[in-house]
């Protein structure tokens, strides 16, 4: 079973359709949803769901193919993870798709470059030139793999601790790490676990290190 968000009027459900067993696909708005049911008679292994992508709860599904609408990215992006899937072919801006797969220490590396790692593996499969389209929009889009792990790629002693480290470093990331976190846990810094960080900027970091970091600050 694939699902897709944002099938507008089923350009690319159609395509997927015929190639897959059951095609869910979940659209916003509501004069779509009025004339997907015509637009894809054709296909009775089609299921509409009306309601935002960023609310619903989805069904059972294995695979996503999804264009996604781009201002919703991030916040779909970490929702699709705490999912079980096999795999998603997914289309983003192109300058999102180089913050999903970023290294620590280049421009790009941000929190999503963290929260995508230690969920899911990631490639940039292609890039698509906005001239591809009619009207062109304003921007370049890439299309990704994304593969989410069996369980993630290391371990933390709390992932809400560990998400929010990654927040509060990035949202002050010209700052030093002892900056940061002083805002937060101003009792912990002194925690010789933490001394070597302390003086670094959040871009160098690893997601592995980020995490001994948050590991320092539950206990």
């Amino acid at each position: 079973m694939v699902l897709e968000i944002g099938p507008g009027v089923g350009t690319l459900t159609k395509h997927i359709a015929e190639r897959a067993g059951r095609v869910i696909a979940v659209e916003t708005d509501a004069r779509l949803c009025n004339v997907l049911p015509e637009i894809m008679k054709d296909y009775n292994n089609f299921e509409l769901i009306e309601g935002d992508a960023l609310k619903v709860s989805f069904p059972k599904f294995n695979k996503i193919v999804s264009n996604l609408p781009y201002q919703i990215s991030s916040d779909i992006t970490f929702k699709f993870l705490e999912y079980d899937f096999e795999s998603a072919v997914l289309m983003y801006q192109k300058e999102f798709a180089r913050r999903m797969v970023a290294k620590p220490g280049t421009e790009d590396y941000s929190r999503l470059s963290v929260g995508v790692y230690y969920k899911a593996d990631c490639k940039v499969l292609f890039n698509v030139a906005k001239g591809a389209y009619y009207p062109p929009p304003k921007v370049d889009s890439s299309v990704v793999l994304l593969k989410p792990l069996k369980a993630p790629r290391f371990k933390v002693k709390s992932e809400k601790t560990f998400h929010k480290v990654t927040d509060l470093l990035f949202q002050h990331r010209r700052k030093m790490v002892r900056a940061s976190l002083r805002m937060e846990w101003p009792d912990k810094i002194e925690d010789a676990r933490l001394s070597k960080y302390l003086e670094k900027r959040p871009e160098v970091l690893t997601p592995e290190e980020i995490g001994e970091i948050s590991d320092a600050l539950v206990s």
